[in-house]
């Protein structure tokens, strides 16, 4: 990104930014900045973020500044965002309006004393928004650090705890039935902060976005935010285009290549002993395939069962009840089967799971067990790192 931005351009926004963290009034700056910098740009703004913060600049000095640097700037960031409606930018900013609306009208009612019914509704639709944070912490922010814009996604991440955080309140005391004065406060500021939020990633966040993502990217980007889901203020939305969204990915020797990622061979088998179970898979043929190498195995497993028919691995007396779960995992009339025993003064949790393709054709069975004897005793909440 470095090569966009000359050297002396970018040392001037930086000095003009330092120096409103120095505490500069905005005003004293602006001309300063339109000789100096003329008209910034989203991506320059997030490459200087990313350096004060390298330079040792708090997060949270940056998030609390950020309101004065959309002062600064606005007068030289544009405004538009010429999407077409499929695009994840376009879902995002629908949603955006009609979250401000909704926050908007809440106010007026808990101020005016207006209809409840209205009031509950709207509240029970700000509850059901956290997806849309969840599209942008998820998806989004991921594909921009891709491109090496960091901090701006860092920063919105700090702005959505907060706002999970005033989106709770309103919507309990909706829930609880308390208006007046205490929801009037709380409804106008969510919708002050909801209102500066969204006009920084709409001419920050968004913008930066459009200039580095590219169209494939795109199309990803929407089939992920698809699988998701989305807020009850999403428009109508068209199908993403047909694109082929693999597009110059190649899978380097040695790697398997999943729908969420690739892993080395080493990587995997690594992974699979790392898991705090006991994993056994059983083929459709009812033939053992492979176990991976847990530490502290609860039942011992031998490389001489590969390839075993599972009723063998079975007393006899057993036999029907191994038939009987494998035969309605094949039919589809069982997704799991569980049992729990003690042993060793241990408690082993045993599990069966059918495993089905995409299409949902049966693969085989897989076995989980785990030992839940401590899990069992754990209770309240533990929030630290014990120290070494």
């Amino acid at each position: 990104m470095s090569e966009l931005i000359s050297t002396q351009r970018k040392e001037a926004l930086r000095k003009i930014l330092a120096r409103l963290h120095a505490g500069e009034d905005p005003a004293a700056l602006k001309e300063e900045f339109k000789e100096l910098v003329g008209n910034v740009t989203p991506l320059e703004i997030s490459q200087i973020e990313a350096e004060l913060v390298n330079e040792g600049t708090p997060r949270t000095e940056l998030e609390r500044l950020c309101d004065v640097h959309m002062a600064l700037f606005k007068e030289s960031l544009r405004n538009e965002l010429d999407v077409p409606d499929w695009h994840p930018l376009h879902i995002l900013l629908a949603e955006h309006t009609g979250m401000l609306a909704a926050t908007e009208r809440i106010w007026q009612l808990a101020r005016d004393g207006g209809e409840s019914d209205e009031l509950v509704q709207l509240g029970k639709q700000l509850a059901d928004t956290e997806s849309h944070y969840q599209r942008e912490e998820n998806v989004l922010f991921p594909y921009l650090e891709r491109h090496g814009i960091t901090e701006p996604p860092a920063i919105m991440w700090m702005e959505h705890d907060r706002i999970r955080a005033e989106r709770k309140a309103v919507v309990e005391l909706i829930a609880s039935n308390i208006a007046g004065k205490l929801l009037t406060i709380k409804a106008k500021g969510i919708y002050e902060l909801l209102s500066s939020h969204f006009q920084k990633e709409g001419k920050i966040l968004f913008l930066s976005a459009l200039e580095v993502i590219t169209e494939p990217e795109w199309v990803e980007i929407r089939n992920e935010f698809d699988a998701i889901g989305y807020t009850p203020f999403a428009p109508v939305i068209p199908a993403a285009p047909t694109l082929d969204a693999d597009a110059g990915r190649r899978t380097a020797a040695g790697e398997v290549k999943f729908a969420a990622g690739t892993l080395a061979h080493t990587e995997l088998a690594a992974i699979l002993d790392t898991l705090p179970v006991d994993i056994t898979f059983i083929d459709k043929d009812d033939r053992v395939r492979y176990f991976n190498q847990a530490p502290d195995r609860l039942f011992v497993r031998s490389p001489a069962i590969i390839g075993r028919a599972v009723q063998n691995c079975h007393p006899e007396k057993s036999v029907h009840i191994v038939n009987h779960i494998l035969d309605e995992f094949k039919h589809g009339a069982r997704d799991v089967a569980e049992f729990w025993i003690t042993m060793g003064g241990k408690t082993a949790y045993i599990r069966y799971f059918p495993v089905r393709d995409e299409s949902g054709s049966y693969l085989g069975t897989l076995e989980v067990t785990q030992d839940i004897t401590r899990i069992k005793s754990l209770e309240g909440e533990k929030r630290l790192l014990d120290e070494a």
